[in-house]
């Protein structure tokens, strides 16, 4: 049985700017209120978790994240904004890969490759 994988992924140049690990980052943050519990939570180090808040502060507008190392983290109004615009449209591919156009892909699909 074929399976699909919608990821969506938001570019600001060759960056990504949010997508499904820097959506679920977010949250941890939003959660923890720190950055280096929120990376542990997900299995990162801490420098991979400010790595990815960089990312995000530096490609939108306004920053998403807000905080220094040792006083905590929070997420600010433009962040939780960005993050449930982003989760809606993730929501809206999710169920626009229910249908026929799958359901005719996936009987065309091998379950293996030759």
């Amino acid at each position: 049985m074929a399976r699909l994988k919608l990821k969506l992924q938001l570019y600001c140049g060759d960056e990504i700017a949010m997508g499904p690990g820097k959506a679920a980052l977010l949250r941890a943050i939003a959660r923890t209120g720190s950055i280096s519990a929120a990376g542990r939570e997900l299995g990162m180090s801490y420098r991979r978790a400010w790595l990815l808040v960089d990312t995000m502060n530096r490609c939108f507008a306004e920053p998403l994240v807000e905080g220094r190392s040792g006083s905590g983290a929070r997420v600010t109004a433009a962040g939780e904004a960005a993050l449930a615009d982003y989760l809606a449209l993730a929501e809206r591919a999710e169920h626009a890969a229910d249908g026929a156009a799958f359901e005719r892909l996936e009987k065309m699909i091998r379950t293996h490759p030759d």
